[in-house]
């Protein structure tokens, strides 16, 4: 006989489907095949939530009217299979959110800019006064952000704005956003997708389910996105975002806004806004500021309210943040930067001689792309993590030294002790954290840490 919800993983995204199931009056277990933070169990164990810590029950897992999975579990996953050969559904926690919201969804996917894109995208709909949420991979869970906006008076959010991660989009089924966002594609994830095709496809559920009525807003200029887009079709309404509005893609239908000469071209209807306006600079963030332009119009945002919010805009913390300056030594966190795109934006955005921090868990990179980047801008490239062989020959003849250490504090007074007046250290890693962090937010707390010290 099937019951309960079974939840897989008792991370963000386990808890959220858990306060979810418990705010629609839905009976819920969470199951977690290692140990539950002590904070976490003490939260489920007060939503009366029943927890099974260090394996799973395949019995209970059988006997389950739905299985709502964590991103971080891969399909192969003995779990799922058991679910599966059960013939039970089994869905991720964006898709299940998605099916307890009345609100208008904007979901926002890509390899690189997606945190930074939402993020914008919230503070212009917030600070427009529209009704809007923030929620997915940004941090927060989607399902736990809906099961608290559904407490209020008010009740649900009018508008959610959802980053949405690979891993996130892999599981969805019916996940359909009345606005997607898909900024680029380059190789990131191989080691669960199995190749770059899996990984762009997965991406590309963000639109799989969308209809004419719903808006695609896309970056024209990327190569990866470009190719995904020959290989695969949408119905929405199609926004192309690129530097020249007249390419060849550009048919009378589309919206083509564009970049040039230090404006941004807004169409249907027309709005000029000079790059000097923007709070969020550097080259990295126009495509990304665009995007989140054309979204804010979509659902309504006035172009005066559209222009104060690309003014005040504050970047995410561990995203190109500047920590401080000591000695006329600038030193930059950029710790969310994990593959190697991420990073080539950080270093393509010097201006000045450069100590690069980077290293950790190599997903598969290949370095090549950053090699004359790194060989114009970076004199010394301090290597943090356990491993460093590969880094240490990829940039072997592209810096002049090259050193390792053991932690980001070390990481941050080395890169003080080797910089000049006048130079950067950044902390770029083009790696995930894991072999030394619990998380990138850790690193990159432990950096400023280090540079608080000096």
């Amino acid at each position: 006989m099937q019951d309960a919800v079974t939840i897989l993983g008792a991370g963000e995204s386990g808890e959220g489907a858990a306060k979810l199931c418990q705010s629609l009056g839905m009976p819920c277990r969470v199951s977690d095949a290692g140990a539950v933070a002590p904070e976490r169990k003490e939260r489920l164990n007060s939503m009366g939530v029943a927890l099974e810590e260090g394996g799973h029950d395949r019995a209970l897992i059988e006997s389950a009217s739905l299985v709502v999975k964590s991103p971080g579990i891969p399909n192969h996953a003995a779990p799922i299979q058991w679910a599966r050969e059960a013939g039970i559904e089994v869905i991720g926690e964006l898709e299940f959110a998605s099916r307890h919201t009345d609100a208008r969804i904007a979901a926002v996917t890509g390899t690189n800019g997606k945190t930074t894109t939402t993020a914008l995208l919230h503070h212009l709909l917030v600070s427009g006064g529209l009704d809007a949420g923030c929620a997915g991979n940004i941090g927060s869970s989607f399902a736990g952000g809906i099961a608290d906006a559904r407490q209020r008076p008010e009740g649900d959010r009018a508008i959610w704005v959802v980053e949405a991660s690979s891993f996130q989009l892999e599981d969805t089924v019916r996940f359909r956003p009345d606005v997607a966002i898909l900024l680029n594609i380059t190789p990131d994830h191989i080691d669960r997708h199995g190749s770059v095709e899996a990984y762009a496809d997965a991406k590309w559920n963000v639109t799989a389910r969308q209809t004419p009525a719903d808006h695609l807003i896309v970056n024209a200029d990327d190569p990866g996105l470009t190719e995904l887009r020959r290989r695969r079709q949408s119905a929405a309404q199609l926004h192309t975002v690129q530097m020249d509005a007249t390419s060849p893609e550009t048919a009378p239908e589309l919206a083509a806004h564009s970049i040039d000469k230090q404006r941004f071209t807004f169409l249907n209807p027309p709005f000029i806004m000079s790059m000097q306006e923007l709070a969020l600079q550097g080259k990295h963030n126009l495509y990304n500021s665009m995007a989140a332009g054309v979204a804010a119009r979509i659902l309504e945002l006035s172009d005066a309210d559209l222009r104060a919010g690309f003014t005040h805009f504050r970047n995410m913390e561990h995203r190109m943040e500047h920590v401080s300056s000591v000695n006329d030594i600038r030193f930059i966190n950029d710790s969310k930067a994990t593959n190697v795109n991420a990073t080539w934006y950080a270093l393509d955005s010097m201006t000045s001689p450069t100590v690069w921090i980077a290293g950790g868990v190599d997903k598969g990179n290949d370095y090549t792309s950053l090699i004359p980047l790194v060989g114009e801008k970076v004199h010394t490239l301090i290597c943090l993590g356990k491993d460093n062989k590969k880094l240490q020959k990829a940039f072997a003849t592209a810096v002049t030294r090259i050193l390792e250490v053991e932690s980001a504090e070390e990481a941050a007074i080395l890169g003080y002790n080797v910089a000049q007046p006048g130079e950067t250290v950044l902390l770029s890693p083009a790696c995930a954290s894991f072999d030394l962090f619990s998380s990138y937010e850790e690193r990159g707390q432990r950096f400023k840490a280090g540079v608080r010290s000096l």
